[in-house]
């Protein structure tokens, strides 16, 4: 599943990213593309018991792989 929250306002991006998860069964991956990298959002997944992984894209907004801790 992707989510592109591109062009969203803070704290939108996040509550997107949050809802999406809570509908998503646990063996699947959820991309993000946001403007920023998310820092706030990094904890609040970690505490759901979800691991990330960031990386940069060429137009300078982000593309975060979001998953369940095994």
């Amino acid at each position: 599943m992707k989510l592109d929250n591109r062009g969203l306002e803070p704290p939108e991006p996040m509550v997107r990213t949050l809802e999406q998860l809570e509908n998503m069964p646990d063996d699947e991956v959820l991309y993000i593309i946001n403007d920023r990298r998310p820092i706030y959002l990094y904890p609040e997944l970690e505490a759901r018991g979800y691991d990330h992984e960031t990386r940069e894209l060429e137009d300078g907004s982000f593309e975060i792989k979001i998953f369940k801790s095994s």
